[in-house]
């Protein structure tokens, strides 16, 4: 008889769900191969559970994606709990994580120095913050392919997630993977600083500033072409139009 999923182990699933690109989880991927042996599990029987937690991802379900038809009861209660409190939950999955493959879960994060941290309370903010901010970048990068959502560019060393609402505006969403966009740093920084906007329709607006500022014609023209066109489409979590058009609408009343 098969051993029932624990809420921990869904949980873990739905970690690998955000973080795996849809169209490339199989029983043969690296990372399912991994964890299924750290959870006792076959690779078949953990893709089969991240491929029932795509069947309640309403944005494959646009794209005409079932996932799998069948699941349990569990996996929309994670799903429910990831959409009504996407904060937490992205903790949660990976302190698992960190749990089940036996680290402290500040080693899941790059670039932390632990000896500077401070003890305490402080400390567990911080770690806290770094933590989510790591899952916030591999979910969003994970969303759109591993592709700039505007240039197209796929190298790694040149991907950043990018809030769409600025976390200070919206803490409840900080790690909301539908409040990031993934982009190379120079749209990134022109977004932030509304010299770029993206509607609410995924169009893209390039201002007149920096059209204007573009002296060299190449890039110029580059950036004219995509004015107007549509951003590449992410495979999940695609991005709220209420969050789009709150950075749209700043961007106007700046132009």
């Amino acid at each position: 008889m098969n051993r029932p999923w624990s809420k921990e182990e869904t949980i873990i699933a739905f970690n690998l769900y955000c973080k795996i690109p849809f169209k490339d989880c199989n029983k043969a991927h690296p990372t399912i191969i991994k964890y299924a042996r750290l959870l006792g599990r076959t690779p078949s029987a953990l893709n089969m559970k991240i491929g029932n937690i795509g069947r309640l991802d309403p944005d494959l379900q646009t794209k005409g994606i079932s996932g799998l038809t069948h699941g349990a009861k569990l996996e929309e209660n994670v799903w429910n709990e990831f959409y009504n409190d996407p904060e937490r939950l992205a903790f949660e999955s990976e302190r698992l994580v960190a749990q089940l493959t036996q680290q402290n879960i500040e080693n899941l994060v790059e670039n932390i120095n632990v000896q500077d941290l401070p003890q305490g309370e402080e400390r567990e903010t911080i770690v806290k913050q770094r933590v989510n901010q790591s899952f916030f970048r591999v979910a969003v990068i994970s969303a759109y392919n591993f592709c700039c959502c505007i240039s197209g560019i796929s190298n790694m060393e040149l991907l950043e997630a990018c809030n769409i609402v600025d976390w200070s505006q919206d803490k409840a969403n900080k790690t909301n993977p539908k409040n990031g966009l993934c982009m190379n740093p120079f749209f990134h920084k022109a977004y932030d600083k509304h010299l770029v906007a993206i509607t609410p329709d995924l169009t893209i607006i390039i201002s007149d500033k920096l059209l204007n500022d573009a002296k060299e014609t190449v890039f110029k023209n580059y950036l004219m072409h995509l004015n107007g066109q549509q951003i590449m489409l992410p495979g999940k979590f695609f991005p709220r139009k209420d969050f789009l058009d709150i950075h749209f609408q700043n961007f106007l009343k700046l132009q």
